[in-house]
């Protein structure tokens, strides 16, 4: 299983390496770069190349690590208790997350945590064991979720601010440098193949 672009994306020969070196040996991939650099591309382009499927986890100011685990809602549980419906089931009342989904994928999956840097600075550190052992318990229910296929973890951030220490040891690391002259008209040509040369100059 090895990267080396697609059609739609060009890949310098350092961002390969860095892919296939995640993918090797099992460790996400975290991507930085200016906004429109390709970093979450990268990861619907790794997705294409290797026939997998992605799933997607975008992160907002108000994401909290768990809700990739799996979220409960106990305020519908309450709900139906007072109403009188059985509340034995409590799988019914649980919402799995990106985590979860991703972990229960028949074949290996792309998962990709975008924009990591926009949740609360403690969002990394909540996830660490659950990305290094690709397990976590539901407390709820006694049940411990364990990856069928470990996923290609490619988590992408602005660099709006600095990640843990912690987390970062346990990532890869590329920085996607704005493209190279050369790189940059291969890439124009993907998107527009019939451009004339002095447009493109």
């Amino acid at each position: 299983m090895e990267f080396s672009g697609t059609k739609e994306y060009i890949s310098t020969s350092d961002l390969t390496v860095a892919v296939n070196a995640s993918i090797a040996l099992e460790k996400p991939l975290l991507v930085k770069g200016e906004p429109g650099t390709g970093k979450t591309e990268l990861a619907k382009q790794i997705a294409t190349s290797l026939d997998l499927e992605i799933i997607e986890w975008s992160i907002k100011s108000t994401t909290k690590a768990q809700q990739g685990l799996y979220e409960y809602d106990a305020v519908s549980r309450l709900r139906d208790s007072q109403l009188g419906n059985t509340v034995k089931k409590v799988e019914k009342y649980i919402k799995k997350g990106k985590l979860w989904i991703s972990f229960e994928t028949k074949n290996k999956s792309v998962l990709l945590i975008d924009e990591i840097d926009k949740a609360d600075i403690e969002f990394p550190n909540d996830l660490l064991q659950e990305l290094d052992k690709m397990e976590f318990h539901v407390y709820e229910t006694g049940q411990l979720v364990k990856a069928k296929n470990r996923p290609i973890v490619i988590i992408t951030s602005n660099n709006e601010k600095e990640l843990p220490e912690a987390f970062l040891r346990r990532c890869f690391f590329h920085y996607i440098q704005f493209p190279e002259l050369e790189t940059l008209k291969k890439i124009v040509k993907v998107h527009f193949p019939e451009i004339k040369k002095s447009l493109l100059n």
